[in-house]
């Protein structure tokens, strides 16, 4: 598949201990920064006792696009978060890098057990985490996606729903005062979809990139 990459194909964990501490390594697969630190978010407020809650992702650091399709720079961070330099986040960072995984946002969560386990220690450990949890998720191979918003009425709503599912493609749908559709589909076919939501709808259908 032209522009295919690897990622994660569900968000999944994996806990262990080492020396008495206790680590948890969250993964999930993202399309943008804000949803990796919102992942990132999550973890710390489900751990508020943590002593440390290690994050890493691998995201684009902008939106894929038909006019842009391969060119969005791919964004990489990490931090140790209070660890020892290098011990911790860059160790996370490394496995998504090595499995060559992106468009995913990992966190490992240490609970510190009372043994020291140094920067060697602390590193298998971060690792190990990462890697358990993308073990835990599976990786699949996935293309470049867009997101839009598809408005109508509902006299064209059963329309654009009846397309969207011949294309198979992912929406969410909100009944208001009007109907919005949120699309999410793959960049090299996004254009044709929308031309076909115009031309079924003769151009009734209200249409904004998200």
């Amino acid at each position: 598949m032209p522009g295919s990459f690897r990622t994660v194909a569900e968000r999944a964990e994996a806990s262990f201990e080492v020396s008495g501490s206790e680590f948890i390594g969250y993964v999930a697969p993202v399309e943008t920064v804000d949803a990796a630190e919102a992942v990132i978010e999550e973890v710390e407020a489900d751990h508020p006792e943590a002593t440390h809650v290690v994050p890493a992702y691998r995201v684009p650091a902008g939106t894929a696009s038909a006019g842009q399709p391969g060119s969005v720079m791919l964004r990489e961070w990490a931090s140790d978060d209070g660890e020892p330099s290098g011990s911790a986040g860059d160790p996370a960072l490394n496995v998504l890098v090595q499995q060559e995984i992106r468009n995913v946002v990992a966190a490992v969560v240490r609970y510190y057990g009372g043994t020291n386990l140094g920067v060697g220690g602390l590193a298998r450990a971060y690792s190990r985490g990462v890697k358990e949890a993308v073990a835990a998720a599976g990786i699949v191979e996935d293309v470049p996606h867009e997101r839009f918003e598809a408005t109508v009425e509902y006299d064209d709503s059963g329309t654009v729903r009846g397309i969207l599912e011949s294309e198979s493609v992912e929406f969410d749908a909100s009944y208001e005062e009007a109907v919005e559709f949120v699309v999410r589909v793959p960049v090299a076919e996004a254009s044709d979809l929308r031309e076909r939501l115009r031309d079924a709808t003769s151009g009734r259908v209200s249409i904004d990139d998200s």
